[in-house]
């Protein structure tokens, strides 16, 4: 595919799959375990199909990945990259690079963790509604409703942190292709999109995402995600 062959495309999701997942403690990355007898990111290929808007599927992985040819294989709309860096930032922006061709310089790039399997097709058409009419983008995320205890070295806490307006970042987070490459190369060593564009000056837009939308991190986290897709399952 050329961008001579094709109209450049308006709406991509890139998914960062180059990470260890060594907190996960299993022989292969996270994004390969499998859960309700899917890989992790068997399962967040198709939350992402679920969504119209989305044109094509980017997914970054590290060059010598052995693992992700097969579980793209019979995913159409779906294109392999093997330039995963060292770092999130690093990996998003190496393959803004290896698609510049094929999108707009204006189009819409959703980056999702590829192990946030359970975000709903109503969480990813919200976020493209809202952040799509907003004049930076925006991210799904989540109020926080705990209470936050600020520690100190030793785990004792040193105080008690207000948490009116404080919201938990998940992922999609949607941004013009341009703005989010300028952005990543400006500042490399944030975590996530939206702080590498509140690096610029912007504010990016907070859009109300689901409890459900979780990161696989830990083992329990795969056991919470069984059960949510049990759930989708059931009449």
């Amino acid at each position: 595919m050329t961008a001579d062959s094709v109209t450049r495309l308006s709406c991509v999701a890139i998914v960062p799959a180059g990470g260890s997942g060594a907190r996960f403690r299993s022989a292969a990355p996270k994004q390969y375990s499998v859960i309700a007898g899917k890989t992790v990111l068997e399962h967040t290929l198709i939350a992402l199909q679920k969504c119209a808007a989305i044109e094509r599927i980017f997914v970054n992985v590290q060059h010598d990945d052995a693992h992700a040819e097969a579980v793209i294989a019979n995913h159409a709309n779906v294109t392999l990259l093997r330039s995963a860096g060292s770092t999130r930032a690093e990996t998003v922006q190496n393959a803004l690079n290896g698609i510049s061709k094929l999108v707009r310089r204006d189009a819409w790039v959703l980056v999702h963790d590829a192990a946030r399997p359970c975000v709903s097709t109503g969480d990813l058409n919200r976020l493209i509604s809202q952040a799509g009419a907003h004049l930076v983008g925006g991210l799904l995320a989540s109020p926080v409703s705990d209470t936050l205890k600020r520690a100190n070295a030793d785990g004792e806490v040193t105080e008690t942190v207000p948490r009116e307006g404080i919201w938990r970042a998940q992922t999609p987070q949607m941004f013009r292709y341009e703005t989010l490459a300028h952005a990543l190369a400006s500042s490399p060593d944030v975590t996530d999109e939206a702080q590498a564009i509140e690096a610029l000056g912007m504010s990016p837009l907070l859009v109300a995402g689901s409890a459900r939308n979780i990161k696989i991190t830990l083992p329990e986290d795969a056991e919470l995600a069984a059960y949510y897709f049990s759930l989708a399952e059931q009449p």
